[in-house]
């Protein structure tokens, strides 16, 4: 099991400490500094059965000087979208847990956490 966090984000840090608490064996993967390639989302996105879109964060800055909300959310503009979130990581939902059955979840609430625990 990964968890891709922000130390920053409460919500990271809540899912840490739930996974901790659980007893649960995890790597710690700090996506702003070990930023994802292209291939690791697009395989993140299968995995969640998302699209990039699902999983971006369009109210930061950098989304807003990129215009996301006014980009396309179609098959045509995907890898547009995909390599966005790999040039500004920031811009991915966190925290995101890849779970050993092989499937994703965005995990910011406590039952998320725990779903993908369960997995």
């Amino acid at each position: 099991m990964e968890i891709w966090i922000n130390p920053a984000c409460s919500k990271c840090r809540s899912a840490i400490s739930l996974l901790d608490a659980e007893g649960a064996d995890y790597t710690v993967r700090r996506y702003l500094e070990d930023v994802p390639s292209e291939d690791e989302i697009r395989e993140v996105l299968d995995r969640l059965g998302l699209e990039p879109w699902d999983i971006t964060r369009t109210q930061e800055a950098a989304a807003k000087e990129l215009g996301l909300k006014e980009w396309a959310r179609d098959a045509a503009t995907r890898d547009r979208w995909i390599t966005a979130l790999a040039e500004h990581p920031k811009l991915i939902q966190r925290p995101i847990i890849t779970a050993e059955d092989g499937t994703a979840v965005v995990a910011r609430t406590e039952e998320a956490v725990r779903d993908a625990l369960s997995r």
